[in-house]
C-alpha cells in the first residue's frame, strides 16, 4: 500500500506539474515524424523516391502513408550551397504544412552541422562578443521564423540550437567553460521564438537519451542560469550507444525521460532517433523506442522524430529507412503502429 501511495502520489505531482506548464496541451497529439533536411538536395540531384509498391511519388506522401504525420527541418545561417539556409527551408515547410503535417524548426546556429563534435560559429558571426552573439541569435531566429509566417506557416516546434550537449557557438558559448553564456544563448532564442509564434514549442535538444548524467548536467546548468525551454528534445540512435545492447539504450533512454519530466516538469520528445537502414532489428529498435516514448511517465513524450529516413545512398550515410532503390524498408513500418 505504501508503495502505491508513493506512486499515486508521484503521479498527481507530475500531473500538477504538466498542467501548469505553459505548453501543456501543446503535444497531445503524439507526433510520429521524420528529419528530411536532405529532400530538396537530394531531388535535385535527380533523386526519385518510391512507396512500398514502387511507384514513384512525393516524398511527403510516402512518410504519410507510412504513418508520419509530422516533418522536422534544420535552419543554417549562411549555407555555402543554399541548402538549408532560409528560402530552402521555407520552401520544405511548405510542402509539409500543405500535406497536413505538423513542422519542427531545428536551429543549428551555425553555417553548416551543429553538433557534439562541432558547435562553429557561423563566418559572419566569427568575431562577434557575447552580447553580439546573443543579439545574433535573435535576430536569425526572428527573421527565419518571420520569413515563414510571411508564407503561411506556422511550426509546432522549434529548436534553439541542435545537439548542444556541451553548448552552442564555440568557444564562447561552450557549457563546460562558460554555462552562463550558452544559457544566454538559448534565452535569447527561446524569446526570439515567442516573440513570432507564441504558441511554439522550444525545445533544447541534447543527444544521448541513454546519458542521464550529461543531461542532468546541461539543464541543471541551464536552469540555474535562467534559461527559458519549453520541452527537452533527445536524440537515440541505439545500435551506436557505447558499451551497452540496444535494449539497454532503449531502457535507458525511457529512465532519462521519465527524470527529465519529473525534474524539470517539462515534457519530451525524441527528436532524433535512427538505426542502420539493414540492421536486422531494425523495425523492432524502432518500435521499441516508439513504445518507450509512449510509456513516460504522464503521457510527457510529445512524440518519435527519424533522422532522414529518405537518405539512402547519399553522402555516405548509413542510418536511413529506406532501401537502395529508394522504397521505404521494415523500419519505416514501426510508424503504422497506433
Amino acid at each position: 500500500m505504501k508503495h502505491f501511495l508513493f506512486a499515486l502520489a508521484a503521479g498527481l505531482a507530475l500531473g500538477s506539474a504538466l498542467a501548469h506548464a505553459d505548453v501543456a496541451d501543446a503535444h497531445r497529439t503524439f507526433a510520429k515524424g521524420a528529419d528530411v533536411g536532405w529532400v530538396s538536395e537530394m531531388e535535385a540531384s535527380g533523386r526519385v523516391f518510391r512507396n512500398r509498391d514502387g511507384k514513384a511519388e512525393d516524398l511527403y506522401a510516402i512518410l504519410k502513408e507510412q504513418g508520419m504525420d509530422a516533418i522536422r527541418l534544420r535552419v543554417w545561417v549562411h549555407p555555402q550551397d543554399g541548402w538549408n539556409g532560409i528560402a530552402d527551408v521555407v520552401a520544405k515547410a511548405k510542402r509539409a504544412q500543405a500535406a497536413g503535417m505538423r513542422i519542427m524548426i531545428d536551429f543549428h546556429y551555425s553555417d553548416s552541422w551543429a553538433d557534439p563534435q562541432q558547435q562553429t560559429k557561423p563566418k559572419a558571426w566569427a568575431d562577434y562578443t557575447v552580447p553580439q552573439l546573443a543579439a545574433a541569435v535573435d535576430a536569425h531566429t526572428r527573421a527565419t521564423l518571420t520569413a515563414l509566417r510571411d508564407a503561411g506557416v506556422a511550426p509546432t516546434w522549434v529548436q534553439v540550437g541542435n545537439e548542444t550537449r556541451t553548448g552552442m557557438l564555440w568557444p564562447e558559448g561552450d557549457a563546460t567553460r562558460h554555462m552562463d553564456n550558452y544559457a544566454r544563448f538559448v534565452d535569447s532564442g527561446y524569446g526570439a521564438v515567442k516573440q513570432v509564434f507564441p504558441d511554439a514549442i522550444v525545445i533544447v535538444h541534447v543527444d544521448n537519451c541513454h546519458d542521464n548524467a550529461t543531461f542532468r548536467w546541461n539543464f541543471d546548468g541551464l536552469k540555474a542560469h535562467g534559461a527559458r525551454f519549453d520541452m527537452i528534445g533527445a536524440s537515440s540512435y541505439p545500435t551506436t550507444a557505447k558499451n551497452l545492447t540496444w535494449r539497454d539504450a532503449t531502457t535507458a533512454c525511457l529512465a532519462n525521460l521519465n527524470d527529465m519530466v519529473h525534474r524539470y516538469g517539462k515534457p519530451v520528445i525524441l527528436s532524433e532517433v535512427g538505426v542502420p537502414w539493414d540492421q536486422p532489428d531494425g523495425k523492432a529498435v524502432i518500435a521499441d523506442l516508439i513504445a518507450k516514448a509512449r510509456a513516460v511517465d504522464g503521457g510527457g513524450a510529445g512524440g518519435v522524430f527519424y533522422w532522414e529516413p529518405e537518405a539512402y545512398d547519399w553522402k555516405g550515410y548509413p542510418m536511413g529507412a529506406f532501401d537502395r532503390g529508394g522504397k521505404p524498408t521494415a523500419i519505416m513500418d514501426a510508424f503504422l503502429e497506433r
